[in-house]
């Protein structure tokens, strides 16, 4: 039988690779996007089905569950990927910056978890996987809720393992340096790096191999796997 999965954030940089890599291990994808539309497009070709929901609200989230649960009984992977990254000008000077910080991160995954956990409770291996940050163990004083939020989704992690065990297991991926963003320039790549053991991007690929480790190994929940070349050593 055809395994199923949703990826939120599934319309650039990791969302998108991993519901690539998903498609191509033979599964059926749900791929959701709030903006990011063009990944979801190739995505889309390949045989996904687009959901569009803004996390902001509530609401969105609520129907965006209604449909995958009027699709089929069964989920095996929900990947929560979905986030917004605001420093403490943007949520400091943007009361609704502030509340998607934690919308994003914290109610959107809490709504799609609970929200699912039938249809992902009737899989043989029903797995939750939450990208939280290297910085929810060693807080950035630059973007305090953003890393709130983040620390908010690693605790949901362990919560949930042993609230749904046995029938779901719920771990997380904590990424590091794995690709930079376009507005980083040469000096901010390079400190990233010199601060990172092993001095390279580490790209998409470990992140995806670490979904996949996940995936192929029952005995593990309620576990946080850092993907950082080391980087958290030094923060």
């Amino acid at each position: 039988m055809t395994k199923t999965a949703l990826v939120t954030g599934a319309g650039r940089r990791f969302g998108f690779e991993v519901a690539k890599a998903l498609i191509e291990d033979g599964y059926k994808v749900f791929a959701h996007y709030n903006s990011s539309k063009d990944g979801v497009d190739e995505l889309s070709q390949l045989g996904a089905e687009p959901i569009q929901a803004n996390f902001a609200r509530q609401h969105d989230v609520k129907e965006m569950v209604t449909q995958i649960k009027k699709s089929g009984s069964k989920l095996d992977l929900l990947i929560n990927n979905a986030s917004c990254f605001f420093d403490n000008d943007s949520v400091d000077n943007d009361s609704e910056a502030l509340e998607t910080v934690f919308q994003v991160h914290n109610i959107a995954p809490y709504l799609l978890i609970t929200g699912l956990q039938q249809q992902l409770s009737n899989s043989d291996n029903g797995l939750i996987i939450n990208i939280t940050d290297i910085y929810t163990d060693k807080p950035s004083t630059n973007y305090i809720a953003y890393c709130a939020a983040k620390a908010g989704l690693a605790n949901m992690t362990q919560a949930f393992a042993k609230a749904l065990a046995p029938d779901v297991r719920v771990n997380a991926i904590q990424p590091g340096p794995i690709l930079f963003l376009p507005e980083h320039d040469n000096e901010h790549k390079m400190q990233v790096l010199d601060e990172t053991p092993l001095q390279v991007e580490g790209g998409l690929e470990p992140m995806i191999d670490t979904v996949r480790f996940l995936r192929d190994n029952p005995f593990l929940t309620g576990e946080s796997i850092k993907v950082d070349g080391g980087r958290a050593l030094n923060l």
